[in-house]
C-alpha cells in the first residue's frame, strides 16, 4: 500500500511553505503491534486528519506535522490506551519547517529549511526531534538525581557520615541503570537510523540536522553525568557496607572481651562453695 503524504500534497497544492512540527515524549513506550498490527515497525507513520501526519516510535516519542494544538491533543489523546508508563507531564520541543531549496537541513530562528516535504525528509526530521525531545526529558531527570546525589560527594569531601540510607543509594544507581538502558538500548541515540541505508543520499541532511541538535554532544554529557552519579553512588555505598562490617567487627571483639572477662571473674573472682 501506497503511504500518502498529506503535509506534501497540501503544501503542493496551496503552495504552503511553513510546517509546524511538535514532538512528544509521551511514556516509555507505545504499543504499535496493538495500533497497527498489520505493519507494527517502528517508527509508524499515519496520516492525521486531512492535512498532518504523525511519526510514532515504539520508545514513547511522537512527532506530528502539520497540526494545530488542538488537532494535536485530540490526536494524543487517541493514543493513551497504547502508551505505557504515560508521563504526568510529557516533554515537548516545537519547530517550523520553511521550504528552502538552497539551504536543506540548516536550522535558523526555530527554523528547519528543507528542499521538499517529501516523507523522507520528514521522517529524517522526526528521528532527529524524537532523539532531541528523549533527551531533554532525561537531561532534566539525570539533574534531579545528580542534584540528590552531590550532597553525599560532599559530606565524602569532608570527611563526614554520609546522611543516606542503602536503598536510596540502590535507587539512585538502578534509576542511572535505567536511563542509560533507555538511551543506548531502545533509543539507540547516537545510531543512523535504518532508512539512511536506503536512501544514503539523505546521510548529509541527517548529519546537519544531528549536529544542529547537538545529539552526539548532548548525550555525551548525559552519559558522563549518570556515570558519575553511579559511582559516586557505589562509593557511598562501599563505604557505608565497610563501615558496617568494621562496626560488626567491633561488635564481634567486644563480645569476646565481655567472655574473656566472664571467664576470669568465674576464675578468681566468684564466691567459691
Amino acid at each position: 500500500m501506497t503511504f500518502v503524504n498529506p503535509v506534501a500534497a497540501i503544501a503542493a497544492s496551496a503552495e504552503i511553505t511553513d510546517v509546524p512540527v511538535r514532538a512528544y515524549f509521551l511514556g516509555q513506550r507505545i504499543d504499535l503491534r496493538a495500533m497497527a498490527p498489520a505493519s507494527p515497525e517502528s517508527p509508524l507513520i499515519v496520516p492525521v486528519e486531512d492535512t498532518g501526519q504523525g511519526v510514532l516510535f515504539s520508545y514513547g516519542a511522537v512527532v506530528l506535522f502539520g497540526l494545530s494544538e488542538p488537532a494535536e491533543q485530540a490526536f494524543i489523546a487517541t493514543l493513551k490506551p497504547y502508551i505505557q508508563t504515560a508521563f504526568e507531564r510529557p516533554e515537548t520541543e516545537a519547530v517550523t519547517i520553511r521550504l528552502a531549496p538552497n539551504s536543506s537541513g540548516k536550522v535558523q530562528d526555530g527554523m528547519i529549511l528543507l528542499s521538499s516535504l517529501d516523507e523522507m525528509r520528514l521522517r529524517i526530521v522526526a528521528d532527529v526531534m524524537a532523539k532531541s525531545v528523549v533527551l531533554a526529558h532525561y537531561e532534566l531527570e539525570a539533574a534531579a538525581v545528580f542534584d540528590r546525589i552531590e550532597p553525599y560527594a560532599v559530606e565524602l569531601q569532608y570527611q563526614r557520615p554520609v546522611s543516606v540510607k542503602g536503598n536510596q543509594l540502590l535507587n539512585q544507581i538502578g534509576q542511572t541503570l535505567m536511563i542509560q538502558h533507555k538511551i543506548v538500548g531502545r533509543v539507540e541515540m547516537v545510531d543512523k537510523p535504518e532508512l539512511l541505508w536506503e536512501y544514503p543520499d539523505l546521510d548529509p541532511l541527517y548529519h546537519r540536522l544531528e549536529d544542529e541538535y547537538e545529539i552526539r554532544d548532548r548525550h555525551s554529557a548525559l552519559e558522563r553525568k549518570l556515570d558519575l552519579v553511579s559511582r559516586t553512588a557505589e562509593t557511598v555505598l562501599d563505604l557505608q557496607r565497610h563501615q558496617t562490617g568494621l562496626r560488626l567487627e567491633w561488635y564481634v571483639v567486644l563480645l569476646i572481651v565481655v567472655e574473656v572477662l566472664l571467664s576470669l571473674y568465674d576464675l578468681f573472682l566468684s564466691p567459691r562453695v
